[in-house]
């Protein structure tokens, strides 16, 4: 294990360190879209999973460290049923940190913001990950960020879509497959 941000990260033994993604869409099905900070760069809010902690519990505290929500402003649609990979750029590794990351397996969460948007906090933690942030129509997010998370960000758009079409009676979430 390595730690980030303080916290012991899982990296399995293919190099892939485990992360959850959080897509959170408001009540016109616009999703939430955030600018990393100093950078020109937009993404959706993700972060690693302690030694100790469920994918559950990531999502939870990374929502609240990284835009300030906490569980009771968001409602749990659905989350892809595998972990979905991407490698990150030869440029960007880390080779002094062991073991190397050679990049990400997520489980990516589709939230529902059932609280006030003005509950958005960015500056959460001493060191915050964004600057900025709007809603943006479905797709936008898997033509805009950057290049190597394409495939991954258009992955869990695919498979989390049908979820916004579905009517959702009372929390009919009853958990994902976890995979460790």
């Amino acid at each position: 294990m390595k730690t980030h941000k303080g916290y012991a990260q899982v990296i399995d033994s293919e190099g892939y360190r485990a992360n959850v993604g959080i897509i959170i869409c408001n009540q016109a099905d616009q999703l939430f879209w955030a600018r990393r900070i100093g950078e020109n760069a937009w993404q959706f809010p993700q972060g690693g999973i302690q030694g100790n902690e469920t994918p559950e519990q990531a999502l939870f505290r990374e929502l609240n460290e990284e835009i300030g929500l906490r569980s009771e402003d968001v409602q749990i649609m659905g989350c892809t049923q595998s972990w979905l990979r991407y490698q990150i750029p030869k440029r960007f590794l880390r080779r002094h940190m062991k073991p190397v990351c050679i990049g990400q397996k997520q489980r990516w969460y589709l939230l529902r913001l059932v609280g006030e948007e003005d509950k958005v906090y960015l500056n959460n933690t001493e060191t915050p990950e964004f600057d900025h942030w709007r809603w943006v129509n479905y797709w936008l997010p898997a033509n805009e960020v950057v290049p190597f998370k394409r495939k991954v960000y258009r992955q869990a758009l695919d498979e989390l879509a049908p979820l916004l079409l579905q009517p959702i009676v009372g929390n009919q979430f009853t958990g994902c497959v976890k995979h460790r």
